[in-house]
């Protein structure tokens, strides 16, 4: 600074500077040399400028290039640095580098129901989770929305992404309360591995991403790794989503019936009613095509609430037409079980059809109404009211408190099917089997056993007191024309082994 000033006269540049409080800053700092007629430096004057407000607003800039400003984590760009780096790294030294793509699972649900500010409460509780269980190293970044991307960069088997992601999936065990609700919080996480699955940034998250819906379609709350088919699978969700908000409007939904029947006398009491979509390419497809796709879109409703109208309008003219009573079982999803106005679509559909409440069987799975108890009983409640009967569908899969089991009024309880398919050689489902039907009967409510497929199965259920069944043995979900030929015969029974 000063040979400048001594040669040329002037000098300006940034430097610290401290205030009068101690405080140290930075300032830009201009500095001219004022000489006599003789041409000797008589003083010098500065002129400064604080770079405080300035450094601030870069400092920002560069964080908002690189950072999520609600959690703080890497963004998708610096992410994108960091892998390439490490892909470098791995290529020179012959590693191998896996990216975990995470998704919150239903997390819409939330973001819908309890608002944007719970929502991104959390997400920042999810970005804490995560980070608490990656070792030294791993990167954490937030994607976009409800997604997160983990670099693990450096591993010598597949066998630690997998590691990583187990341990993951271990920090959402704990419930959250979020907003005075007591929330249970999954993830669905995709994995790709380098060089196995790509060889840049973008083929790795694509991947990735593959294998994340895998995950979700598998049920989520699990892990999957990327494999060359997943590509294709996704090829195909692409179309079955880009026709999906079409569907109603054209009508391609329709309805297929599986008959419960009575134990004791075989005589068919009723039927759940199951979707189907004859989709204009790929031919009729079942709910597991393409539910969770409506889910994640935010299709479920306006879908759901379809299902109701038609079941209505489809028993209302059997009753017309003098066919025997029964009741139709409706599967509610978690988001249509929490819509404001259930009731009111419910009332209407059966109004408009000319139906008493009780004809309708609102089926609604353990998980979800153990998800947020308080708002449960109150929309058990105003089912109730309306003369329905309510079944909880796939107990025993999730964690029901029969103190709330009692306060939720149910009618039926339904054995999941994964427990009904190895009785009675399993002793395991044998033993939860028992437990299920002998505790409903305690309560006071009908059991219902799904997935009936051999005749030894019903056996063993008919010795232990289940009170009705439905399954392939008796009849798979059936066109109404073809239930209605079921139906005509009022009993269905299995058919006896030949002697």
């Amino acid at each position: 600074m000063w040979s400048l000033l001594n040669e040329q006269g002037s000098w300006q540049g940034e430097v610290w500077n401290r205030r009068k409080n101690g405080e140290i800053y930075p300032e830009w700092l201009a500095i001219n040399a004022v000489r006599n007629l003789l041409g000797e430096v008589t003083h010098y004057v500065a002129i400064f400028s604080d770079l405080t407000e300035r450094k601030a607003a870069d400092e920002r800039i560069q964080f908002l290039a690189h950072f999520d400003v609600l959690t703080n984590l890497p963004n998708r760009a610096h992410m994108h640095d960091r892998v390439d780096l490490a892909i470098q790294n791995a290529n020179r030294d012959g590693q191998r580098l896996a990216l975990l793509l995470l998704d919150l699972d239903r997390f819409k649900t939330v973001n819908e129901s309890l608002g944007h500010s719970a929502g991104d409460t959390l997400l920042q509780v999810a970005a804490d989770r995560i980070k608490s269980v990656l070792g030294p190293g791993e990167t954490l970044a937030r994607q976009g929305g409800d997604e997160f991307i983990i670099l693990l960069p450096v591993i010598s088997d597949p066998s630690e992404a997998a590691i990583a992601a187990e341990k993951i999936r271990d920090a959402f065990v704990d419930s959250i309360d979020l907003h005075n609700h007591v929330l249970t919080i999954t993830s669905s996480i995709g994995i790709s591995v380098y060089p196995d699955d790509g060889r840049d940034f973008e083929t790795l998250v694509r991947n990735a991403d593959a294998a994340m819906y895998h995950a979700k379609s598998s049920g989520r709350n699990s892990y999957k790794f990327y494999t060359a088919d997943l590509n294709a699978r996704a090829r195909e969700t692409l179309a079955v989503e880009s026709q999906l908000r079409f569907a109603l409007e054209r009508s391609e939904f329709v309805l297929h019936y599986q008959p419960q029947v009575e134990m004791a006398t075989g005589r068919i009491l009723g039927a759940e009613a199951l979707i189907r979509w004859q989709h204009p390419a790929l031919g009729l497809l079942g709910p597991a095509r393409f539910i969770s796709v409506a889910e994640e879109r935010g299709f479920i409703v306006q879908v759901g609430n379809w299902v109701i109208r038609e079941a209505c309008r489809q028993l209302a003219e059997w009753q017309r037409e003098g066919l025997p009573k029964l009741s139709l079982a409706i599967n509610l999803s978690a988001l249509q079980f929490r819509q404001q106005d259930l009731s009111e679509v419910l009332q209407r559909s059966l109004t408009s059809n000319g139906l008493a409440g009780n004809v309708l069987d609102i089926e609604v799975t353990e998980s979800v109404i153990m998800d947020d108890v308080s708002s449960t009983i109150q929309t058990i409640d105003a089912i109730k009211s309306m003369g329905l009967q309510l079944s909880i569908d796939d107990f025993g899969t999730g964690y029901s408190s029969l103190s709330y089991l009692k306060r939720f009024k149910a009618d039926k309880l339904k054995i999941d099917r994964s427990f009904v398919q190895d009785i009675p050689n399993d002793s395991d489902d044998t033993a939860i089997s028992k437990a299920i039907i002998n505790m409903a009967k305690n309560l006071n409510m009908k059991v219902v056993a799904e997935g009936v497929e051999t005749l030894e199965q019903w056996q063993f259920l008919r010795e232990q007191g289940c009170d009705q069944v439905q399954g392939y043995l008796l009849a798979k979900p059936l066109p109404a024309e073809d239930f209605v030929k079921l139906l005509l015969n009022e009993t269905l029974l299995p058919p006896q082994p030949s002697s």
